[in-house]
């Protein structure tokens, strides 16, 4: 900045007009005005203090001192003529220094002329002031319509342009800015794109830099504003430092806690190793140990069989020795007889007697070799076993020595009239009744037709346990109570089909107090009031087997009866009964949870409900036949409800389809499921079936009639089934030869029902390889002929029970073949095979 002090007065050279920086103008400070300025400020009135805006932010107005670029205007008073030219209404004042001397009252503008300085202008001290103190609508009026950044562009381009006609250019000029809009408007938006001053503008005016205003003094606020730079500089810069630092420290710390944390990740990392491997070594020492103690359990087994095999061999060798010893002994006393026999027959008869004589004795010999009198009474009573009542009275009629082998105690434990009943008349009842009334245990008069009296003498066996009765329509309820009288002690009581009435229900909980199973199937004489009788005395509290099949005449309030006095029943069969309904199970289960055996044969009614209220019993056998109102909804709980199925007989469900199976498949304990014409179950259910739990300890398989299996499914049995021992296919026809070669992948099948399929000779030679089976039923095969039977035969050497029925083109053949090769047959069925009918007689007795 350049300064020359003349007197009081103040000059600025031209050479220095770009190079003024942002100070403000002070009251009583001379300034010195460019040329064309003091034309451009005639017609002003008040002083007014603004903000350029930034190139970019149009809108940015503030009129606070503190804010980088300023103008000041200034009101100026000059003479009504001015030197220089006027043109087209405004004074043009020659580029020449101007002076600005100041006073304290006014400040006064020396405008140069040709002649030296001709004019003088006094500028007054209040127009020197800014919008600072001005009221707040007018600087509300200059903020909203952008009028200090229009006049900073509008001076801007006349100070630098210097056009002939000012006034026509700031018309311009000002629609150029109508048309662009306030919010883009410029500094620079009115000078010539050539014109345009290379400066950089950083924070002061670029009216100053025209006008060089470089006369002013260092002020407070300007001194602030450095102050405040240099203060934000400098902590700019040292934040900048201190954040560097910080970072290095952060990164520092960063990483230690990064190691730190590796450290504490691989500690843990050991620890759970550790943890697992100290896991699988306790487990491998459980183990172990159990381990040793099966191997020293295996060790005490196999020393305990080796002192058991070392004692029965002794027991053997002695009791051997002590037989011997015995015959030895009966054939010293033979001998001594016959030499008796002999010399009285010689000394008593004549010398022409003597060859007949030694060949009776002879005979004799002979008889006494086959005597099986001399056998131990528990082989003698083993042989006995084995024949009916018929037999035993038919053999104690041969001699003294068998009459006395039949009159043995056990033997007369079980009496069974049932096979004698058309045979032996009521006297002989009597009579063996009165004999054996201390030994008799079990009595079965099933199907007898006796009178009341020989009824009333079973009231002598004391120590009756079990006593069969069914379908004697002559026993009644006076014969019940002179049993119940005098055999207190009856288990077991079958009463199925008679005529009794509630007098009998009435006599059974006071006097068989240890009754556990009864029978009362198909019995319509009693009623609803007789099952009330049940809870007479001490009750039927011990039942466990109830039988009530056929009794139709039974209401809901009759089981509700069974429930209350029979509430340790596990055993529950109730066939044939269309009366049955959801609402007598329930009534039934309410009290008797206990239930694990339950058979529903001939009960329409029954539906899911039935289900639903046994899932409070602990079932492992159900059996439900000819039912269409079961569906799988009852299955679908099955698992959780029933775990410990065993055997499961679903025959004729119509309503049963795949998903029944699927919920099947978690029963780890079955292994009987009959699914017999359930016609909707197909591969996938069977498949579904088997990939759970439940097939690995499944014995028996019954798929009758499930015509939609196919060979896909007997391949998931072959691979799924270890234990399957019979499995049944009858009219499968979707099975081939091809499912027939997956069958003999089932090692432990002993039999299996292949009627009705398309089975062929083909089929039989593939299931020959099958080394293990024992039953085989292919009836209703038409497609087989001898050549098949043949060659299965040959192959077949254990079979027992074989059914080739109406398999119309075998014929004599297969029969010989069988005689020849099935050593072991001991059932064969023929029926409807016309050319086999008239050589079976002659070949069946070789077999």
């Amino acid at each position: 900045m350049w300064r020359k002090e003349m007197g009081s007065e103040l000059r600025l050279p031209e050479t220095a007009q770009l190079k003024a920086y942002n100070r403000p103008l002070q009251p009583g400070a001379s300034r010195r005005l460019l040329p064309g300025e003091a034309g451009g400020a005639l017609d002003a009135r008040r002083g007014r203090l603004g903000r350029c805006a930034p190139r970019g932010d149009a809108g940015a107005l503030n009129p606070e001192p503190s804010f980088p670029s300023l103008l000041l205007w200034h009101e100026v008073s000059l003479p009504p003529s001015c030197p220089g030219q006027r043109e087209r209404g405004r004074c043009r004042v020659q580029p020449r220094p101007l002076v600005a001397r100041t006073t304290p009252a006014r400040t006064r503008l020396l405008v140069p002329a040709r002649g030296g300085y001709q004019r003088s202008f006094s500028v007054r001290p209040w127009a020197m002031a800014s919008l600072r103190n001005a009221n707040p609508r007018l600087k509300n009026y200059f903020k909203e319509n952008y009028i200090p950044q229009v006049c900073e562009a509008l001076l801007c381009g006349i100070l630098v342009t210097c056009p002939e006609d000012p006034l026509r250019y700031l018309e311009g000029m000002i629609m150029v800015i109508i048309k662009s809009g306030l919010q883009n408007l410029l500094w620079d938006m009115c000078i010539a794109p050539s014109m345009k001053p290379n400066i950089r503008r950083l924070s002061e005016t670029y009216l100053e830099q025209l006008f060089e205003l470089d006369d002013q003094l260092m002020t407070p606020e300007l001194m602030i504003k450095a102050c405040s730079f240099y203060t934000g500089h400098l902590v700019k810069t040292h934040f900048c430092t201190w954040r560097d630092i910080a970072r290095t420290n952060e990164n520092v710390a960063l990483a230690e806690k990064m190691n730190r944390a590796v450290t504490c990740y691989n500690f843990r990392l050991q620890k759970s190793v550790f943890h697992h491997w100290r896991s699988y070594m306790e487990d491998q020492k459980e183990k172990l140990k159990n381990t040793l103690l099966r191997i020293q359990q295996i060790i005490y087994c196999h020393k305990l069989s080796i002192i058991l095999t070392k004692w029965r061999n002794r027991a053997r060798l002695k009791s051997k020795k002590k037989e011997d010893e015995l015959i030895l002994k009966h054939e010293l006393q033979l001998k001594k007889w016959k030499n008796r026999l002999i010399l009285k027959r010689a000394t008593a008869e004549e010398s022409n007697f003597p060859e007949q004589s030694s060949s009776e004795g002879s005979l004799v010999d002979e008889t006494l070799k086959c005597d099986i009198s001399l056998l131990p009474e528990r082989a003698i009573l083993q042989i006995f076993f084995y024949l009916s009542l018929k037999d035993v009275i038919i053999c104690g009629q041969v001699n003294h020595a068998w009459m006395l082998m039949t009159q043995l105690n056990s033997l007369w434990n079980a009496i069974d009239f049932s096979t004698v009943k058309n045979v032996i008349p009521d006297k002989y009842i009597l009579s063996t009744l009165q004999r054996w009334r201390l030994n008799v245990l079990r009595l079965n008069f099933h199907g007898c037709l006796l009178r009341p009296k020989t009824f009333r003498s079973v009231s002598h066996c004391r120590n009756l346990q079990e006593l069969n009765v069914s379908d004697c329509p002559t026993f009644t309820d006076e014969s019940m109570r002179h049993i119940s009288e005098g055999c207190p002690g009856v288990l077991y009581l079958n009463l199925s089909n008679t005529t009794i009435t509630n007098r009998t229900m009435r006599l059974l909980p006071r006097h068989f107090h240890n009754l556990q199973n009864l029978s009362l199937a198909y019995c319509r004489g009693f009623t609803d009031k007789g099952l009330q009788y049940l809870n007479l005395g001490n009750g039927c509290h011990k039942l466990i087997y109830l039988d009530l099949s056929g009794c139709t005449q039974i209401s809901v309030q009759g089981f509700r009866y069974i429930a209350n006095s029979c509430t340790g029943i596990t055993h529950l069969t109730i066939n044939d009964m269309p009366t049955l309904t959801d609402n007598c199970v329930k009534a039934l289960v309410e009290k008797c949870s206990r239930i694990t055996s339950l058979v529903f044969t001939g009960a329409p009614h029954i539906s899911d409900r039935t289900f639903k209220a046994l899932s409070t019993c602990k079932l492992r056998k159900i059996r439900f036949e000819g039912n269409k109102r079961v569906t799988d909804a009852s299955f679908k709980y099955i698992d959780k409800n029933y775990p410990n199925l065993s055997h499961i007989y679903m025959a004729d469900c119509k309503g049963i389809t795949d998903s029944s199976l699927r919920s099947l498949s978690p029963l780890r304990q079955l292994t009987v499921l009959n699914l017999a014409n359930c016609v909707r179950i197909g591969d996938m259910g069977l498949r579904q079936f088997l990939d759970g739990p439940a097939s690995i300890r499944i014995r028996e398989l019954n798929l009758s009639n499930c015509v939609r299996l196919s060979d896909v499914s007997v391949m998931k049995l072959s691979e799924r089934c270890p234990n399957l021992n019979y499995l049944s296919l009858r009219n499968c026809d979707h099975l081939t030869a091809q499912g027939i070669g997956y069958i003999v992948n089932i090692f432990s099948l002993v039999s299996i029902d292949l009627s009705g399929t398309d089975i062929s000779n083909e089929g039989l030679n593939v299931l020959s390889k099958h080394k293990k089976l024992k039953e085989l039923s292919v009836s209703e095969c038409y497609g087989i002929t001898d050549v098949g039977i043949q060659a299965f035969c040959k192959s077949s050497l254990i079979l027992e029970h074989l059914d080739v029925s109406y398999c119309s083109q075998l014929s004599d053949m297969i029969i010989k073949a069988l005689a020849i090769y099935c050593i072991n047959l001991t059932s064969l069925s023929v029926a409807g095979c016309p050319k086999v009918c008239a050589g079976v007689r002659a070949q069946t007795c070789s077999i």
